[in-house]
């Protein structure tokens, strides 16, 4: 990606569709934020990844807030929420969060594939960090947060539900209670433990490294198989195994987590899908692992 290719929230499709054997999924474009891209790549420098996403003057790339709406025989799922609308302008600044909409690029995007929020079964967290997890509440006009989509079941790890109330100063900023306490105090939280069948052609699979209890989610039917990454692997431009984010908890298990992801991947011809590439919302692994090649063009 070249500077002038750089999107805006507002250029990039609201919804994209494929078909995984007989299941409908909807990569949905929630918004935008940006981070600094050393923090994001990690120990890798500056020369390299800037090749692939350029930084902006406060050295920031664009990173795309993308969620996943699943069309499960049995359920209708959405797989992370974005950032909400709950920050003020400081933080929004600092973020470059771009997800206007109503009330978000979130709920405009799931009316895009043709359904409403309340058409919902289950929501998914793949962990709680605020880019995930901040469309999970809502700032109402008065001031009160209240969930976002009241009365359906949020699915998370048990113990990334715990880790997120830790007092940990190096987690801090990034698990903010007004995502997390209003889902609490309305009792929607419904925690798993370890690999787990959610519905019918969906299953929950640790995916360890980012957090102690980040989770991907595997979609299955007719022998195709699609993979949500999360922030396993954030970008094309983190396929490469030791390409990994400075925000990682613990790098050496996200390596470990990647190179076995990435084996069955391959052999199996899993569709991967990235959450924050600002460009490529999936793609199939190629190479050995080393690269993600785009999947044929859908009729």
């Amino acid at each position: 990606m070249t500077p002038d290719m750089t999107p805006d929230a507002a250029d990039l499709p609201l919804v994209r569709t494929r078909e995984v054997g007989g299941i409908r999924i909807h990569a949905l474009e929630a918004g935008l934020q940006r981070l600094d891209g050393g923090a994001m790549f990690g120990v890798v420098p500056k020369p390299l990844w800037e090749r692939r996403i350029p930084a902006d003057d406060r050295n920031r790339i664009p990173l795309a807030l993308r969620c996943l709406l699943i069309e499960a025989p049995e359920a209708l799922v959405l797989v992370d929420t974005g950032a909400g609308n709950k920050a003020d302008a400081r933080f929004r600044d600092i973020y470059g969060i771009e997800n206007e909409g109503d009330p978000t690029r979130l709920e405009d995007a799931i009316r895009a594939a043709g359904f409403t929020p309340a058409d919902l079964d289950l929501v998914v967290l793949t962990h709680l960090h605020f880019d995930h997890a901040g469309g999970a509440t809502r700032r109402e006009p008065d001031g009160t947060i209240v969930p976002a989509f009241p009365g359906i079941p949020h699915i998370v790890q048990a113990e990334e539900l715990a880790f997120s109330g830790s007092p940990n100063e190096r987690i801090r900023a990034s698990y903010l209670a007004e995502n997390i306490a209003p889902i609490t105090e309305a009792g929607l939280w419904r925690t798993v433990r370890g690999e787990h069948d959610l519905t019918r052609g969906v299953r929950l699979l640790p995916t360890p490294g980012h957090t102690p209890h980040h989770q991907s989610v595997l979609v299955e039917d007719a022998g195709e198989t699609a993979l949500y990454l999360a922030d396993l692997c954030p970008t094309a431009a983190h396929i490469p195994l030791p390409w990994i984010m400075g925000y990682d908890l613990e790098p050496l298990v996200t390596l470990e987590t990647k190179r076995r992801i990435w084996s069955e991947a391959e052999a199996a011809r899993w569709l991967l899908v990235l959450e924050h590439d600002p460009l490529i919302p999936w793609g199939f692994l190629e190479e050995g692992g080393r690269r993600l090649a785009p999947p044929p063009a859908t009729p």
